[in-house]
Order: structure tokens, then sequence, then C-alpha cells
């Protein structure tokens, strides 16, 4: 649970450009507590960003792993974006998909209020130009002005 008068911190990441070592490094970094994948399909062709590599490595570093389907973008979206490249529209898209998803995120919300520090993962480096930062905007507003959002910036 957390700490009286401690306003949890939502971090989100994304793994383009990186490799396992230095992503674990960023989340150590930040103190992540629970990393949370946001991706509808949990795999990679990258080394070690597949579910189960992920909850080994991150087992390993004291970290906590979930893997939260529904706050996926789903295929069709995707799909559509990697056709058209408009982002207003993706967004939009997946904003109303979010919409019912009620229990996911509570789940996420009940994450969140049982850790100080959790963080979202997906793909894309640029936090902005993936769906994560809706989800992100939506706990923010959910926790009316009690939770802090950060981004991690991943230069590399």
């Amino acid at each position: 649970m957390i700490a009286p008068n401690t306003e949890p911190t939502l971090l989100t990441i994304g793994y383009e450009g990186l490799d396992l070592p230095g992503f674990v490094k960023y989340l150590t970094w930040h103190k992540v507590e629970v990393l949370v994948d946001v991706r509808e399909l949990p795999i990679s062709r990258k080394k070690g960003f597949s579910k189960s590599a992920l909850t080994q490595a991150m087992a390993a570093h004291g970290i906590g792993y979930e893997h939260i389907k529904a706050l996926g973008s789903p295929g069709p979206i995707r799909k559509q974006l990697k056709v058209d490249w408009d982002y207003e529209t993706f967004f939009s898209a997946y904003e109303d998909y979010l919409n019912g998803q009620t229990e996911a995120l509570d789940t996420l919300t009940e994450l969140i209020e049982e850790n100080r520090r959790v963080c979202l993962l997906c793909f894309e480096k640029a936090h902005e130009e993936c769906h994560r930062s809706r989800v992100a905007n939506r706990m923010e507003r959910a926790f009316d002005g009690h939770l802090t959002v950060e981004p991690v910036k991943t230069w590399v």
C-alpha cells in the first residue's frame, strides 16, 4: 500500500533501440516496482522482450511483471496506422476502445494503488507516439491530480 502523503508515480517506457541490460538499467535507476506490459501481444523479435523472458529478467531484479492484454492496441487499429500514418485517427480509435476496458483499467489502478512506482511498457521509444500515453493520461485523470506521470527518456 502507498504510504500516506506519498503520491504514486506512473512511468512509461518504450524498449525501441534498447537491449535488455540497458532497459533494466533504466528501470532500476527509476526505482520501478512493477512493469506493466500494455502490448496486446507480448512478443518481440528483440531478444529478452517477450513475456517469459521479461518475467524472468524482472524477477531477477526484484521488479514485478504484469501483462494487461486488454490495454494493448487492437490489431485492426495498429494495422490502419501502418496504412495511413494518421495518429489522430489512431488515438481516437484507441480512446474509443479504451472506454470499454473498465476491468483492465481497474486492474491497473489497483497496481498503482498498491505500488509507489509502476511503469507501462510498449515498443515505441516516443511516448507521445504510443498508445501507452493514452493509458497514462487516463490514469492521471482517474487519480484526479494525485498521480505523477513521467515518460522515461531513453536516449541511446
